[in-house]
């Protein structure tokens, strides 16, 4: 049975350009509210990659080449808990997207998207020697990501991946390694939107496997809550957090939409 829920949703109006000006895009209607409603049974709440990456002082190296963790940190202790609480108050589908470690391995919710998903046959990857391009590989690991003073530390954080303590599965919660997983449980769920948060918002969120782009390729709409996502930055962008709004742009535009945590928890909140 429908369970209507209308939220206020930020759209992008990518049109129209103004050929008068001498930048033309600055004619477009740019970022817009509206009342949307969805369908809360259709909907669910997807927590992606929401790790614990330890302190700084036990891998000081992860720290070094990954600068969003303490934000994702922040974001995991401050916004999460009220978000979480809500969706599971109004029995909103909640999903965890997993990408290393094998904590979760045993949880129900994993065993379940195991048991619904056919076996998985990963992509044939390229296999052509070549030793220039083995030295180039190793040049970019030393002096792109992460950094060779780094790498020990970040292998040794992964090592021994846990969930955030905030975004640790509950129940029988559906558990993803992949598209395949998440289609399996959407599908067994009745779900055609998903509203992700976790970390980042243009990496993992976007690309990792049972991200936006595996699943919009699906056909679901994929949305994400502003406050509770973080971006990769670089060193031009991080003190205005450019590479997240061109995320969120990015996801309005592609996607789906973007939501306010406040009014997704008010609204979650007289679902009950």
């Amino acid at each position: 049975m429908p369970r209507p829920i209308t939220l206020n949703t930020h759209y992008y109006q990518q049109f129209d350009a103004d050929l008068s000006r001498d930048v033309s895009a600055e004619g477009y209607g740019g970022w817009k509210q509206t009342k949307l409603t969805f369908d809360l049974t259709c909907t669910a709440l997807v927590v992606m990659h929401a790790w614990d990456c330890g302190t700084p002082e036990q891998f000081p190296g992860w720290y070094r080449c990954v600068e969003y963790i303490p934000r994702a940190n922040k974001i995991a202790s401050e916004v999460f808990p009220p978000i979480l609480k809500a969706a599971r108050a109004a029995k909103m589908t909640l999903y965890h997207v997993v990408g290393g470690g094998d904590v979760y391995k045993k949880m129900p919710g994993f065993r379940r998207a195991q048991s619904l998903a056919a076996p998985r046959h990963s992509p044939e990857r390229v296999d052509v020697a070549d030793p220039f391009m083995d030295k180039i590989s190793e040049f970019r690991g030393d002096n792109v990501f992460v950094g060779k003073q780094n790498r020990e530390d970040v292998n040794a954080g992964f090592e021994d991946l846990q969930f955030m303590p905030q975004a640790v599965p509950m129940g029988d919660e559906g558990i993803a390694e992949h598209d395949d997983h998440l289609h399996a449980l959407a599908k067994a769920d009745g779900i055609n939107h998903l509203i992700y948060i976790g970390f980042a918002i243009n990496w993992c969120l976007l690309k990792s496997p049972g991200g936006m782009v595996d699943m919009s390729r699906r056909g679901y709409t994929c949305s994400t809550i502003r406050q509770a996502t973080t971006a990769v930055e670089n060193a031009e962008s991080a003190r205005f957090e450019m590479a997240k709004h061109l995320a969120l742009w990015r996801v309005a535009l592609a996607f789906g939409f973007v939501f306010d945590d406040h009014e997704v928890i008010r609204t979650l909140d007289g679902m009950r």
